[in-house]
Formats: structure tokens, C-alpha cells, sequence
């Protein structure tokens, strides 16, 4: 079964991840969702990038607001597809998450990270679906139902 490891800076961007596990849900994509700041705890961010194909994973998603370094610094641990996901900090934030839209997405050559909206969490389980629809047939089928469920819509 297709893995996809959902990391998080913050406990507090957890809710933004909410579209994200249930998109994962309906595509039939196992999901693991672990809490862990590149700046905090850079220890443990980067053992579990640098053996998450060695634990399954095939693909990561990783979330973050503000100077939003743990896309990028989970990628350049990893050769495993990892999905950026910008979140927006909270009422009043100045900057609306292009802080971090910009970290994610300025990343220097070699270290690749796809990058999604602003709070893009439901995309990035697509995305992350579309990737591993490419080797995982169940997958491919209900993405495909997902979307054509879109398409009627």
C-alpha cells in the first residue's frame, strides 16, 4: 500500500492539514502526520527524512508557515518527492503566508520541493496521489473516480 508521510512545523498548522488526511482518506493512501520544526528540533526532522523511504513512505508533505524551512530542509535529506504546503499564521499575519509561499518555493537548484498554495493542503494530496498513481494502479483509479466526481459536480 502507497505511504505519504504529512509533516508539520507546528501543532497549530494541523488544521490546515485537515483537507490534506482527508483527501489522502479518499484516494486510499495510507498517511502518517507528525509534528516536527526545522528550527526546534532539526535532530529529529532530519532522521525521519533521511529514513523515510527505508520506512515505506514514497512521498512527503510538508507544511510550514513563516520562514517555512521544512519542505527544503526535508528534501535536501531525502530523494523522495516532497510537496510543499505554505500556511497562512493565524488572523492579523501581515504577510498572509507569502513568507513562506516564498521559501517554499525559492528553493536553490538541486534541492527540488513542489510548491502549492497558500494553504494548498488539499492539492497537495492530489498531487501526492498523482505521483503514485504513476506506479500504484489503485491509486490511479481513484483519482481518477475522485476527479470525475469534480467533473459531474
Amino acid at each position: 500500500m502507497p505511504k505519504v508521510a504529512i509533516l508539520t512545523g507546528s501543532k497549530s498548522d494541523v488544521p490546515t492539514l485537515d483537507a490534506c488526511v482527508e483527501t489522502l482518506g479518499i484516494l486510499g493512501i495510507e498517511h502518517e502526520l507528525h509534528v516536527m520544526s526545522a528550527h526546534r528540533a532539526p535532530a529529529k526532522v532530519q532522521a525521519f527524512a533521511s529514513s523515510a523511504a527505508d520506512n515505506g513512505f514514497e512521498v512527503i508533505i510538508a507544511a510550514a508557515g513563516m520562514a517555512a524551512h521544512l519542505p527544503g530542509v526535508v528534501a535536501a535529506q531525502t530523494a523522495l518527492p516532497v510537496i510543499g504546503v505554505p500556511v497562512a499564521q493565524g488572523e492579523g499575519s501581515s504577510v498572509s503566508g507569502m513568507d513562506a509561499l516564498l521559501s517554499i518555493a525559492q528553493m536553490p537548484p538541486g534541492v527540488p520541493v513542489g510548491c502549492m498554495a497558500v494553504n494548498g493542503a488539499k492539492n497537495a494530496a492530489l498531487y501526492a496521489g498523482a505521483i503514485l498513481a504513476l506506479k500504484h494502479d489503485s491509486v490511479r483509479k481513484k483519482l481518477q473516480a475522485f476527479r470525475d466526481e469534480q467533473a459531474q459536480a
